[in-house]
């Protein structure tokens, strides 16, 4: 993993989505301290049970954010591909740590700010904190959406849904992820994609 040094906020990603999200310009913007990070394909951005207050957009490539048990397995929660953001909502707060891995599935650049700066900001201008209300609502929505297709679709389904609403995704995931992803093993997940194919 490599960062770069901290960076003008002029050509930042992240703070055009924050912005578009609050609808406004957004004060103070310049001051913001911004890194890019470079990460190779196979290589750990952040671990669980860490300190990292951060929040990340990803300007290209692919990560996988998941869960490793004390056996062994793997839960993968959820992928973050361009133009995304994330972070471990229990690291965004004092004393927080994180809750799960973040890897890099392809190699990857990515924005990166202090969640803590972004505090400060919504602390002092309305726009600032509207922005972070809405990414919150957005982040909160698909937490909801994957939840609902846990409960409430059967492994088949859960696949027809992920191809529909990501269909280039689901071409550049190993399949072991995917798999992992929807709750069921490799091996059934070929025998799904064969009884689903025209």
């Amino acid at each position: 993993m490599s960062f770069t040094k901290d960076k003008p906020a002029s050509d930042a990603l992240l703070l055009l989505l924050l912005q578009n999200l609050a609808g406004q310009p957004l004060p103070e913007r310049e001051g913001l301290k911004l890194r890019r990070v470079q990460l190779e394909a196979g290589q750990t951005l952040f671990e669980a049970d860490q300190p990292h207050p951060y929040v990340y957009l990803v300007r290209k490539g692919l990560l996988k954010l998941h869960y490793l048990l004390a056996n062994g397995d793997e839960w993968v929660k959820s992928f973050s591909h361009e133009g995304m953001f994330f972070g471990s909502l229990t690291a965004l707060k004092a004393g927080g740590l994180s809750s799960f891995d973040v890897m890099a599935l392809e190699d990857s650049e990515l924005e990166r700010v202090d969640y803590f700066e972004l505090e400060a900001l919504a602390a002092r201008h309305p726009a600032w904190l509207l922005a972070l209300y809405r990414a919150m609502q957005h982040f909160a929505a698909l937490k909801e959406a994957r939840e609902r297709e846990l409960l409430t679709l059967n492994p088949e389904q859960r696949y027809a849904a992920f191809v529909q609403a990501h269909a280039s995704l689901s071409e550049r995931l190993p399949k072991k992820d995917l798999a992992r992803y929807l709750g069921v093993t490799p091996v059934s997940l070929s025998r799904i994609r064969a009884r689903l194919r025209p």
